[in-house]
């Protein structure tokens, strides 16, 4: 019987995981959690073998709260549930403690795969986040952008022209042209818009809410 805690900060999420794992012979639904605190604290308690994390939550996130298990050597897998596939929530995971990741829209039996092999103590992965990291690996390694590149290509990803730019940074507009072709080359892009969408999705650049 492998036993379960289930962390996300959606309540209609948690009855939905839970109403997978219940009638399913093998798994027994310990306990959930609204948030990282709540996870860490429910698994200090519980004990389970897995615990199937979301990312992006309010207060302690699924990172921190990953870390924090490894920290306190909780003997629990951790086994990512996001919608979030981008390096800058892979990465960050695994080197956590994560012993796999996990899209919310993966077939229900990949889920029951996933868990049980995380239980096991295997690494899982989605195809699509294993396909992201092993073109990762394959191509050459890229120099990461400088903080006033991305500060640049933050200013620009939100309307401003690289006069604005250069006038906001305190610096030349010819400055600001050579932060541009830099990230371009970095990033393996020819122009800003181009530069801007690879940003995005690398999670270099996070989208303003509102």
């Amino acid at each position: 019987m492998i036993k379960l805690l289930i962390t996300d900060d959606h309540p209609v999420v948690r009855d939905g995981l839970r109403g997978i794992f219940t009638p399913e012979h093998g798994f027994e639904v310990l306990g959930e959690a609204a948030d990282g605190a709540e996870a860490v604290d429910l698994a200090e308690r519980l004990r389970p073998d897995v615990v199937l994390m979301d990312l992006r939550m309010p207060g302690v996130d699924g990172v921190a709260a990953i870390t924090e298990l490894a920290k306190r050597g909780n003997p629990a897998r951790v086994l990512v549930l996001t919608t979030y596939d981008t390096d800058s929530d892979v990465l960050p995971a695994i080197e956590a403690g994560a012993t796999g990741y996990l899209l919310k829209d993966s077939p229900r039996e990949d889920l029951f795969r996933g868990v049980r092999a995380a239980a096991r103590g295997e690494s899982v992965l989605s195809p699509a986040v294993a396909s992201r990291m092993m073109a990762q690996m394959r191509a050459p390694a890229k120099e990461p952008l400088s903080g006033r590149e991305l500060e640049v290509l933050g200013l620009i990803a939100r309307g401003s022209t690289n006069k604005d730019a250069a006038a906001k940074l305190f610096i030349s507009e010819a400055t600001v042209k050579t932060h541009l072709l830099h990230a371009y080359a970095k990033l393996g892009v020819k122009d800003r818009a181009a530069a801007v969408a690879a940003a995005y999705e690398r999670g270099l650049l996070t989208p303003r809410r509102g």
